[in-house]
């Protein structure tokens, strides 16, 4: 059985390398690379099987002070598991690939399983037999089924990466054909395998201006080799540049009874990377991904409103108490009010409690810096536990902010950042956010040089390129870690 783990010694002028047996773990899994994805699917259902029997055992002992018929529990969760598995393979979300993808699995599992409870509640009360279902129970069980699928995926992703990398199960085997170059092939096979693919020959084929006779030669070749071995695949990594000569191998490679898959390499394989979808008989590829549908607008807003509005009454004595400590600390308005670029780069008044003794908000501004002198003894500790973003919970009331999105900067600073960094703008694409994809990963804080800004934008415009409502819930999340860590607040 042969691997590439390290770097693969390939050239042009090399008509085929093969590559030679690793040291392969002597432990080897009864799993082949085939049968990950059904595994996978069947572990999701016994999952929500498990799930679904111990929320109704649960419900029932605290109800009745019996667990009732087991049985009965079944039921539930066989169209729970039919509806959310069958949403999940139409997504290819079980090939190993994807498994692998941890946090495209995790979102991916919150909106479905959000999206199948949906359906069966509005399907219970439009056939009017909710009395017929325990609510108590259904809300148990949606409630364990996701945190079970949620611990069972981090534990699948980490069991197929130890098999991976100790190689204890057997890939898919491959036979890879590339012409793009030492670096690119070396990377591209390094790629496979590290998905868990077997590559049991490659094949490097001389680029064409180098010589079309040999280049002809090496892909006979490869083809009679492919004939007489054990291979379930084809991958050609190729730059779409050489497209003339790419179609011409694909042709030939026809002949062979096993599927053929191109992985575009060079800039090109830009395109490739983002969205598609077919636009009558063309391919539509999205290379900047736009503002949110109406659809997911209205249910971000909806979000949004209803967990501030929850959020401010349950905060209020908090925000009571802060407002008076402010006011009998030091002189000055409780709401410290700034400027700000929000949506399509609309101006707002964002809200904060004032932690300051200055309040700025004119063409230059000095960021917070550590033991800043302008920062009253009060406002060090608002800012390092965040209590003096809450009010704006007003400001994602009445709809200039969300709860979670690129953090809006002072105007000064928009123009400042706008002339350092390319793509700046881009951050008002979408809504502002109380809390953002930047800020869970460190980016928070003063910005002392142009890296630092720019490290901020990246995770901004990857958060706008990547939204969904499991992603925001995710940062929700890990926004409540950062403050308690307290990282760069003040």
């Amino acid at each position: 059985m042969s691997f590439v783990k390290r770097d693969i010694d390939v050239t042009d002028s090399a008509v085929v390398s093969e590559l030679t047996e690793k040291s392969v773990s002597a432990h080897k899994w009864p799993i082949s690379y085939g049968s990950i994805e059904f595994i996978s699917a069947a572990a999701d259902v016994a999952v929500i099987f498990s799930a679904s029997t111990l929320a109704g055992v649960i419900y029932h002992i605290q109800a009745y002070g019996t667990p009732g018929d087991i049985v009965q529990y079944f039921g539930s969760a066989a169209l729970v598991s039919a509806l959310f598995v069958s949403l999940m393979i139409s997504r290819r979300m079980y090939k190993p690939a994807a498994l692998l993808a941890l946090r495209s699995q995790l979102s991916t599992i919150f909106l479905l399983w959000a999206a199948v409870f949906s359906l069966l509640a509005g399907t219970v009360f439009a056939l009017k037999v909710s009395t017929e279902v325990s609510q108590g129970a259904s809300l148990l069980f949606a409630a364990l089924g996701l945190t079970a699928l949620t611990a069972h995926r981090i534990f699948w992703r980490s069991l197929l990466t130890k098999g991976i990398t100790n190689r204890r199960f057997s890939g898919r085997r491959i036979v890879l054909i590339t012409d793009c170059g030492q670096r690119a092939e070396t990377n591209l096979a390094q790629t496979l395998t590290s998905l868990g693919f077997r590559l049991e020959r490659h094949f490097t084929l001389p680029l064409p201006e180098r010589g079309g006779r040999h280049r002809a030669d090496i892909i006979s070749t490869a083809i009679e080799c492919v004939r007489g071995s054990e291979v379930e695949e084809i991958i050609v990594g190729a730059d779409l540049k050489h497209w003339k000569e790419l179609r011409s191998l694909i042709a030939k490679l026809r002949i062979l009874p096993f599927p053929v898959n191109v992985i575009p390499v060079g800039t090109a394989s830009e395109i490739f990377n983002q969205p598609s979808h077919e636009l009558g008989n063309s391919v539509c590829v999205e290379v900047q991904r736009g503002p949110l549908t109406p659809m997911e607008y209205a249910a971000k807003r909806c979000i949004d409103t209803v967990a501030a509005g929850a959020g401010l009454l349950a905060l209020s004595p908090l925000l009571a108490v802060v407002a008076i400590t402010i006011k009998l600390d030091s002189p000055g308005p409780v709401l410290f009010r700034q400027r700000r670029r929000g949506f399509n780069g609309g101006c707002f008044q964002i809200y904060k409690f004032r932690t300051m003794s200055v309040l700025e908000d004119g063409p230059t501004i000095a960021q917070a810096q550590c033991s800043d002198s302008r920062v009253t003894p009060l406002g060090k500790w608002l800012r390092r536990t965040s209590i003096d973003e809450l009010p704006q919970l007003l400001n994602v009331l009445e709809g200039s902010m969300s709860l979670v999105g690129p953090r809006p900067h002072a105007l000064a600073h928009d123009t400042q950042f706008d002339k350092v960094v390319r793509n700046y703008a881009f951050r008002h694409r979408v809504k502002p956010g109380l809390t953002g994809w930047a800020q869970v990963n460190g980016c928070r804080g003063p910005t002392p040089t142009p890296r630092d800004i720019e490290r901020r934008v990246e995770h901004d415009l990857w958060y706008i390129d990547n939204w969904s409502f499991g992603l925001d819930l995710a940062i929700m999340l890990q926004t409540i870690v950062e403050v308690m860590r307290g990282r760069n607040a003040y």
